[in-house]
């Protein structure tokens, strides 16, 4: 690749703009065939991919792919940095970044990231949205906030139910405004989910494994993958329980996710005697923590792959319910696998998001433990850091944002 800087303007970059389309591509035939079941005639959007592609690999007198299905196979095989695409930005992508898992052919977070959050126009990210937004706007309608949170928690910890859990939900009063939604997210769980029969959820996720190979199964979470092989929870045998129903991929990817983060959170700051209210105000934000004082911290948490799009998203936290403090939370394992990721965060950060902080889960709870210690200063704190000079400023950095923290 050429010698590039990570300029602010990388979004406009043609071969990042070329990834892009090729990302939309990927989810477009992993919704429509299957990645490994290609048929004709191709989405309209993987064929002019692929035309790009092929265009800017003769332009750079590269071997082009010789068709969609060959350009899938560059995205489950080849990293992005040794396609041949001598314009991206150095140092954009990882070493072993990839649009398709290698393991188990399914769309990667990152493919996600660069198809779904860098265009406004797709159907996944649109689905997610929509749903929230319903399920806000009937609960408000009812004057009912605490179904909001109920809504909320439901998707994060019963992504998938047996005939005898939505016997449960059915009767569950706090969910009476968003029965309607609820019925449309939770669909017939495809076949290929299913072995001998059964069907296995991850212990940790608590979403269905994938079955991979003849035995081995696998998490699509990538906090789960990079913890190690994904536990056994419940295994779910059709002939007892009848065909099971999971919540649809984009709020697996979008809501789900990132919730079993928050819920995590909100236990360990509980178990130090923090009182934590979840999504407050129909989700102005993620956590609202108060502390013994009166002090607020107000807590949004982030779970992307990718740093540089998260940098670009930040923005300030809602100001309502009123807080003192507020910042962005990221799962430790994303810093953990890329050590730059706090500042790449920081250098593509708008300056209308007002120095709005990134910490590691790890950190905000350090930092919990500190402030109810009675300590001061910024590791006790949250806030924006002061600007650049002045005094009280310490260098904004990885130990800052808690990067190298034990």
């Amino acid at each position: 690749m050429a010698d590039q800087r990570l300029v602010p303007d990388w979004l406009s970059n043609p071969d990042v703009m070329l990834l892009r389309d090729i990302a939309t591509a990927v989810l477009q035939l992993a919704a429509v065939d299957g990645l490994d079941a290609f048929t004709l005639p191709y989405p309209a959007g993987a064929q002019r991919a692929l035309d790009a592609l092929v265009l800017r690999c003769l332009c750079n007198g590269a071997r082009p792919p010789s068709g969609v299905p060959e350009m899938m196979r560059w995205a489950r095989h080849r990293p992005l940095g040794s396609w041949p695409l001598d314009g991206l930005p150095l140092g954009l992508f990882e070493a072993g970044d990839r649009l398709v898992d290698e393991h188990s052919g399914q769309p990667a977070q990152l493919c996600h990231e660069l198809a779904v959050r860098s265009h406004g126009d797709s159907t996944g990210r649109q689905y997610d949205r929509l749903v929230i937004d319903e399920a806000f706007r009937a609960c408000r309608d009812a004057a009912a906030p605490e179904s909001y949170t109920a809504f909320r928690r439901l998707l994060v910890e019963q992504p998938v139910l047996t005939a005898y859990d939505w016997t449960d939900i059915s009767t569950d009063l706090f969910l009476d405004p968003v029965r309607h939604v609820i019925e449309e997210i939770y669909a017939p769980v495809p076949p290929h989910f299913r072995r001998d029969g059964a069907y296995l959820c991850c212990r940790r996720c608590l979403i269905l494994l994938h079955p991979v190979d003849d035995t081995g199964w696998w998490c699509e979470r990538d906090q789960c993958r990079s913890l190690g092989a994904a536990p056994h929870g419940r295994e779910l045998v059709a002939a007892d329980v009848g065909e099971p129903r999971q919540l649809r991929k984009p709020l697996r990817q979008f809501v789900t996710g990132p919730g079993r983060a928050e819920v995590a959170l909100e236990s360990a700051l509980r178990a130090l005697g923090l009182t934590v209210e979840m999504w407050p105000a129909f989700d102005a934000y993620d956590l609202r923590i108060t502390f013994p004082d009166g002090h607020v911290w107000a807590v949004d948490v982030k779970d992307w792959a990718h740093p540089a799009f998260l940098g670009r998203a930040a923005a300030p936290v809602r100001p309502e319910p009123p807080y003192d403090e507020a910042c962005w939370v990221v799962p430790r394992f994303r810093v953990r696998a890329r050590r730059d990721y706090l500042d790449v965060y920081a250098g593509e950060r708008p300056a209308q998001a007002g120095g709005l902080r990134l910490l590691t889960d790890d950190r905000l709870i350090r930092a919990s433990r500190l402030r109810l210690a009675g300590e001061r200063g910024p590791s006790a704190s949250i806030a924006p850091q002061s600007p650049p000079g002045t005094p009280d400023a310490p260098p904004e950095g990885p130990h800052d944002d808690g990067a190298n923290d034990a």
